[in-house]
């Protein structure tokens, strides 16, 4: 939920360097399992990506999440890219893909392949949560990859795992202030983040698709690429059983993102936050 986190901020953890905190921890769930209540095999999350530079806000991309469920698991993925009249000024053609585990909602195995201007990256990783650690097969190119180990401690997400965990916290016993502490791995190493409830918004209006009920979060960010010190991103999810993202807004080195759904099917629940 946290687009992708913050979805799309996907692109945005690329080239990361430190971690800016907010303020104390006043919720604590239990990171290691969680009961999935909301989503299911067959839903697709599309949604489109504005750029505002200048004053001048542009459609640029857009970023699709599915969901199949493989049995034991279910597998998660996000395929984003820009559109083909906003390449000449930066071609994004970036794909995550995470098989995680039914029970606890843990990542098993992932896939982060990057294709952003001139800067490539593939990293599959395999997730032991048992042994508490991860194998890394990371370069430039699939078939150009190095192998390494890393130690984790217990209960690590990563990227695509985390959204849909959050998407199953029962916010209702939350108020406005409140954090949620967790972990993920990326760019071979453990990064300790949180989310901060900022509240209900009621009649949220979210261009192309209507009005809805939401939950206000804000997701802490890792600064250095493209967020600075200081930068906040705000996400409105749903406020139903899909508690999913329905609007995102972000700050970033240069200009803004707007993140909007666009369009969605195969949800568990109707949406019953939307109003109009």
């Amino acid at each position: 939920m946290v687009v992708l986190l913050g979805i799309v901020s996907f692109w945005a953890f690329a080239n990361s360097e430190q971690v800016v905190a907010p303020t104390p921890i006043v919720q604590n769930l239990d990171a290691c399992a969680i009961d999935n209540t909301a989503f299911q095999d067959g839903e697709e999350l599309v949604y489109k990506v504005y750029y505002n530079w200048n004053f001048i806000w542009v459609s640029a991309a857009e970023v699709t999440f599915r969901v199949r469920d493989y049995g034991g698991n279910y597998h998660i993925t996000a395929d984003g890219r820009t559109y083909k009249s906003y390449d000449w000024a930066f071609k994004v053609r970036d794909y995550y893909e995470c098989d995680i585990d039914k029970n606890s909602l843990l990542p098993e195995h992932s896939v982060r392949s990057v294709r952003e201007g001139g800067y490539r990256l593939y990293d599959e990783m395999d997730f032991d949560q048992d042994d508490k650690k991860v194998v890394s097969k990371r370069g430039k190119t699939k078939n150009d990859t190095r192998q390494q180990t890393f130690e984790i401690e217990n209960c690590v997400h990563d990227m695509l795992s985390i959204i849909y965990y959050i998407r199953n916290v029962e916010f209702s016993q939350f108020r406005k202030g409140d954090v949620l502490p967790f972990e993920i791995f990326m760019d071979k190493k453990v990064w300790p983040l949180q989310l901060k409830y900022a509240g209900k918004e009621t009649g949220k209006k979210v261009k192309g698709i209507g009005t809805f009920n939401t939950n206000k979060f804000n997701p802490q960010l890792i600064t250095g690429g493209v967020f600075k010190e200081g930068d906040e991103m705000t996400v409105w999810a749903s406020d139903d059983k899909n508690n999913i993202p329905v609007m995102i807004e972000s700050p970033v080195s240069v200009g803004s993102v707007k993140v909007v759904l666009k369009s969605y099917k195969g949800l568990k629940y109707p949406l019953s936050s939307k109003i109009k």
